[in-house]
């Protein structure tokens, strides 16, 4: 087979860049090395900042979340036993974010993706990319017991932290990493959200809490647990109790239980590949970085990345200019450090370390208070939450 751009991944990012590609006249294939069944089963991010919502009409799928999605204009800190929201949309001029879930956007992009005949080939295994140094890179994979192999002018490699994309260039990147000493322990539920319209940053002695939703019948809450602890440790009467411990009383109050329909305990890291081009070969999303959860950044930065890769694959078929190949790499990581730096911040302020004395809860709550009777604070703070500039 033969293609234009060989998209290794087929997660959010890889197939946002086909569309984006394909709306411009762009040849491109998706390996994906999972069932469609088991990429839509991933229980993962839920917040939109406005770039990546108008990226999604970019791209011609952006019915879903104008029609599912639900508009956030503030959030909400909760520290000394008291809730303090900070109004976004009026500190940003007007911007805000957007709940929706990351399996209802993946389900519009892969319908899309059906209904227009584009080529993605799940389960392909044991990929393997070639010569991506030269010109005239391919990208072999077992399917059916076949080995079969794509022949293309580009290669994204939209394929996570673990893919084959980033392990094959291992030898050629600078990697920056840390690895916080705790977890999210993460509950899907179907119940109400606590708070429709915001989301809530819980601080307390007794750790961190998130409460934030999927859609108003739809809700998704954390709370920080040891890195030791196991899932079936907490069953979901623990978890409720545990969730309405770290909250001001009167939002406690208003916490909906029911069974969970997910429960996860999810690692916490920052990190950053560099760079993000090897000749023809080019990382997107997971696959060049991942930030902590705290911040909502993961899904926002790999549409980023996708922007200006569909930007450059464009210039470079329909306009035949490089300028956006040869500067992938470093306008990414400008906003990708930029994140980083916002979620490393947040996630420091808002979670209680375990080698933190009854001194360093003291200083978080300090900055707490400062921070919502600070406006230039509160601005810096909405600023970065809905989303920098690309």
């Amino acid at each position: 087979m033969k293609t234009q751009v060989a998209i290794i991944g087929a997660g959010p990012s890889g197939l946002l860049l086909g569309q984006l590609l394909h709306k411009s006249g762009i040849d491109n294939i998706i390996l994906e090395r999972q069932s469609g069944d088991y990429v839509l089963g991933r229980i993962r991010a839920g917040i939109l900042e406005q770039v990546t919502v108008d990226l999604l009409h970019e791209a011609g799928v952006g019915a879903g979340v104008d029609a599912g999605g639900t508009v956030h204009h503030s959030i909400e800190l909760v520290f000394g036993g008291a809730r303090h929201p900070i109004d976004v949309h009026g500190l940003t001029g007007g911007k805000v974010v957007t709940a929706y879930g990351q399996t209802e956007l993946t389900r519009d992009l892969m319908q899309a993706r059906a209904a227009q005949g584009l080529t993605t080939v799940y389960e392909a295994s044991d990929v393997a990319l070639h010569d991506f140094d030269g010109s005239r890179p391919r990208v072999t994979y077992q399917k059916d017991g076949q080995t079969h192999t794509l022949e293309c002018e580009f290669i994204a490699g939209c394929d996570g932290f673990h893919g084959v994309s980033r392990a094959s260039v291992k030898d050629k990147v600078t990697e920056y990493e840390k690895v916080y000493p705790f977890g999210w322990l993460g509950v899907l539920a179907d119940v109400p959200p606590v708070s429709p319209h915001a989301i809530v940053y819980g601080n307390s002695e007794r750790g961190f809490s998130l409460c934030s939703m999927r859609s108003l019948t739809r809700s998704r809450y954390y709370v920080q647990c040891p890195l030791t602890d196991k899932v079936e440790q907490w069953s979901d009467a623990r978890f409720w109790d545990e969730l309405r411990a770290r909250l001001d009383p009167e939002l406690a109050e208003r916490v909906v239980t029911g069974p969970s329909i997910e429960k996860s305990i999810a690692p916490l890291r920052s990190f950053v590949a560099e760079p993000m081009r090897f000749g023809r070969l080019f990382l997107a999303g997971d696959a060049a970085h991942i930030v902590p959860p705290t911040g909502a950044k993961g899904l926002n930065l790999a549409a980023s990345d996708v922007k200006y890769l569909s930007s450059a694959f464009i210039e470079h078929f329909n306009e035949r200019s490089a300028a956006g190949i040869d500067t992938y790499s470093a306008r990414c990581l400008r906003r990708i450090w930029r994140a980083e730096r916002f979620s490393w911040w947040l996630t420091t302020l808002m979670h209680r370390f375990p080698d933190a004395e009854s001194f360093g809860q003291k200083v978080q709550e300090a900055e707490l208070d400062y921070l919502v009777n600070s406006r230039a604070m509160s601005t810096a703070l909405s600023e970065n939450y809905v989303g920098l500039p690309l």
